[in-house]
């Protein structure tokens, strides 16, 4: 279909050693964009990147400003840039710990903002650019057990929202995705702990099923290509019906 080509673009994907994130490498790569897979598990994005061609791989740390800033030095001028890379912890908000939510801000919203920074601007000189971040439906709704998570993760709203204002004249979109429940190695250590929990909250979802990565990936692949051009500054849930706006 026309507009949906990536043929001559570069994509800098963060987090992509597996989950979401490398189903968003290889939907883009689909699209025929050049994939940089960037995670602090080098030889799980090598694995990916096994898999496509032309990709390349750059080990960085999003809980580390030095290394961000090597990983957008290696990756290069981008034309896409996916911030995906994130951790959580479930725990109540009454016994968690005010040193992992400095660890929690650092890296779920201080990297991609350090990250965007560094290579946004490119964008904008070229005239096309697509900045996404990977939020999550907790960002919306809230989320009990994931009261820190739930918060950094809503920084990303503002700053998608915000980066759309500056950059929409320029040909530069952003926009944010937040995936609701999704198999990936994170749910199934949730699980694994609280199974009850996980089984509440299927319950919940109107299609009664947990979605697959390959659910979010291809929303945001398609907010990559030229036929999103006019999509900016938006939030897309990917849940199922859980959430709706």
């Amino acid at each position: 279909m026309y507009g949906l080509s990536l043929d001559g673009r570069t994509a800098l994907v963060t987090g992509g050693a597996g989950g979401i994130g490398a189903a968003i490498c290889r939907d883009l790569a689909e699209c025929g964009a050049r994939v940089v897979i960037a995670d602090i598990d080098v030889d799980g994005a090598k694995d990916v990147a096994a898999g496509l061609p032309d990709a390349a791989v750059v080990g960085v740390d999003l809980d580390d400003a030095a290394s961000i800033e090597r990983c957008a030095a290696e990756a290069g001028p981008v034309d896409i840039l996916v911030n995906n890379g994130g951790i959580t912890k479930v725990e109540r908000f009454a016994e968690s710990d005010p040193a992992h939510w400095d660890r929690l801000w650092r890296i779920n919203l201080r990297g991609p903002m350090l990250l965007s920074r560094l290579l946004v601007p490119a964008m904008v000189e070229r005239t096309w650019g697509r900045a996404v971040f990977i939020s999550s439906d907790s960002a919306r709704v809230g989320a009990g057990g994931e009261v820190v998570y739930s918060a950094v993760k809503a920084g990303l709203l503002g700053l998608a929202k915000s980066l759309a204002r500056e950059t929409a004249r320029f040909g530069v979109t952003s926009n944010v995705v937040c995936p609701g429940m999704v198999d990936t190695p994170l749910l199934r250590s949730v699980a694994k702990e609280k199974p009850a929990l996980l089984e509440t909250m299927v319950r919940l979802v109107p299609q009664r099923r947990i979605g697959d990565p390959e659910d979010v990936s291809g929303l945001v692949a398609f907010l990559c290509t030229p036929r999103a051009s006019y999509l900016t500054g938006q939030v897309f849930s990917a849940s199922g019906g859980m959430t709706m706006s």
